[in-house]
């Protein structure tokens, strides 16, 4: 398998029928074997059934978990050799992935899309209170866990299937924080990590509220209280994904 793409959902039986049609029609024209994994956060619509009419496999949770623990139970999952995490809105289009295998050629563990390096285009912004808190997160994320990354939380991202594995069966952060982790952690066993401009829409409909952006400032200390107290080295924990 060349290529996994994890799509974490919650309530997305509207968009997800379009945005697995379009990543399929790309990845169709590549002419390598892939496939796309949707993780059903807890879903209360019909977000499972309509993602497996368009071909994807589903992975359903019981009850909503989070984002990160939706991630991390889909890459974990995963059987391709490159895995791709990409929302549900594909604010990144899945055509920007072109970008990032490129950069994975040049010898890159895991490459992130971003939209603050030179080069990237905000076709759509996000509004300016959201903007704002955005810059103060990454001030504190520069601050306390991963320096000179300028955007963790694009949702675009591409892992090796060895750095996927190594990363997210480490990682314990269920919520918005698990981007942070997931780059600490990947720079912390010794992958090399690379930030890549990408195109980026802000969706109107984004599901990232104001007070889950302000929650995700705590788990930055508990990054860095766990890998202090050595809870990133344990990676026992049978009953975290299933």
């Amino acid at each position: 398998m060349a290529l996994s793409v994890v799509v974490p959902a919650f309530n997305e039986a509207e968009r997800l029928p379009r945005t697995l049609e379009r990543i399929a029609c790309h990845l169709d024209r590549r002419r390598e074997p892939y496939e796309v994994l949707v993780v059903d956060d807890g879903s209360t619509d019909g977000t499972a059934e309509r993602a497996a009419a368009a071909g994807a496999t589903v992975l359903r949770n019981e009850a909503n978990r989070g984002k990160g623990y939706a991630v991390r139970r889909g890459m974990l999952a995963a059987r391709g050799e490159r895995r791709l995490m990409t929302d549900a809105d594909l604010s990144t289009p899945i055509e920007e992935l072109g970008t990032l295998r490129s950069r994975m050629d040049e010898g890159y563990h895991v490459v992130i899309g971003s939209r603050a390096t030179p080069g990237a285009r905000v076709e759509v912004r996000q509004p300016w209170y959201r903007e704002n808190v955005g810059r103060l997160f990454n001030l504190f994320v520069r601050a306390l866990a991963v320096p000179g990354v300028l955007d963790t939380q694009c949702g675009f991202k591409l892992f090796t299937a060895a750095a996927a594995r190594d990363v997210f069966s480490a990682a314990r952060i269920d919520g918005y924080s698990f981007d942070v982790e997931a780059i600490f952690l990947a720079r912390r066993k010794g992958y090399r990590v690379a930030e890549v401009p990408v195109v980026w829409r802000n969706d109107a409909a984004s599901r990232v509220s104001l007070l889950r952006g302000f929650l995700a400032f705590p788990d930055l200390l508990r990054i860095r209280a766990n890998a202090w107290t050595g809870r990133y080295e344990n990676t026992e924990e049978p009953d975290r994904l299933f």
